[in-house]
């Protein structure tokens, strides 16, 4: 798979493929000497073709051990980053400067994307140890004095920018403006309104949902539809709460978390969605769930 990840497999294919030719090529040049002497402008033409073929090799050999070798990069270190410590890191990137274009900000959206050419030229070996950490925001500069990669909760749509200091958005790492944000399980259901990171109004309810089915009484079928009916019921209250409460202030953007099954029944209503794994009490879930969406990865390289 890391051969896959590093490009080494199709090196190590065409590497076969150029021998075999080569190997047919030689096996021409012995029956060519036993021809007549009006064929040896193809004898010569067979052995340039030849010595082409082995420089093509060579090539392509020391492409894979400099591949190997780039395996020995690892990543030096990884921090999940919320509160005060996030807003340190951040005011670290902001406050480096450089030349013109001395500075790379670039959001690298999937591992199986391959990195934009001028992404690839900076990050070196450590190209491959980026793409394994996407979707993320690469930071580096043409100096390598820096070489991190930030997950942000909102991850911006890709670009690559090339300035005298980092694109650093604070909306990208940090609630900001007026924020609905809500966590829903299947019986657990909480919303606050937010300014920044400040609570101003909640609401939250727990519905009594069947979880399991116990021996004898119903059948497994009706206790799959009485549950079914019991979580649909639970929605549409989940779904009157987080209306109301988009209606009353008109929020800068809408957060929604949960189980992702359920999720999809209320996604509609949110600018962003992700799922969590926030359990307890509808006040306590929502303090969990907000805590566990607010917080970026970082990875240095």
């Amino acid at each position: 798979m890391l051969d896959a990840l590093l490009g080494r497999a199709e090196l190590k294919e065409r590497i076969e493929e150029l021998t075999e030719e080569k190997h047919h090529l030689e096996r021409q040049l012995e029956a060519e000497s036993e021809r007549r002497a009006d064929a040896v402008s193809d004898r010569q033409a067979a052995e340039k073709r030849v010595n082409q073929l082995e420089d093509k090799i060579t090539e392509l050999e020391d492409r894979v051990d400099q591949s190997e070798t780039a395996t020995d990069r690892s990543v030096r270190g990884t921090e999940s980053l919320r509160g005060g410590r996030l807003a340190e890191i951040l005011d670290r990137l902001r406050s480096f400067k450089t030349g013109p274009e001395g500075a790379l900000s670039a959001v690298i959206e999937g591992e199986d994307a391959s990195l934009p050419d001028s992404v690839s030229d900076v990050a070196g070996d450590c190209g491959p140890l980026v793409r394994g950490v996407a979707p993320t925001i690469y930071y580096t500069d043409d100096a390598g004095l820096i070489s991190v990669a930030l997950r942000p909760p909102l991850l911006p749509e890709a670009f690559v920018d090339w300035n005298d200091s980092f694109r650093v958005d604070e909306a990208w790492f940090r609630p900001t403006g007026t924020l609905v944000f809500g966590v829903v399980r299947a019986d657990v259901f909480a919303v606050g309104v937010y300014e920044g990171t400040e609570r101003l109004d909640y609401a939250g309810f727990e519905s009594n949902v069947k979880s399991d089915h116990s021996k004898g009484g119903f059948s497994q079928d009706r206790f799959e539809r009485i549950r079914n009916e019991q979580i649909d019921d639970h929605l549409d209250e989940a779904r009157e709460r987080l209306t109301d409460k988009i209606d009353a202030v008109d929020p800068d953007r809408v957060i929604l978390t949960g189980e992702q099954s359920i999720l999809t029944q209320l996604d509609d209503l949110a600018d962003h969605t992700a799922s969590t794994d926030a359990g307890g009490k509808p006040e306590a879930a929502l303090d969990h769930a907000f805590s566990d969406f607010w917080t970026t990865r970082l990875v240095t390289f």
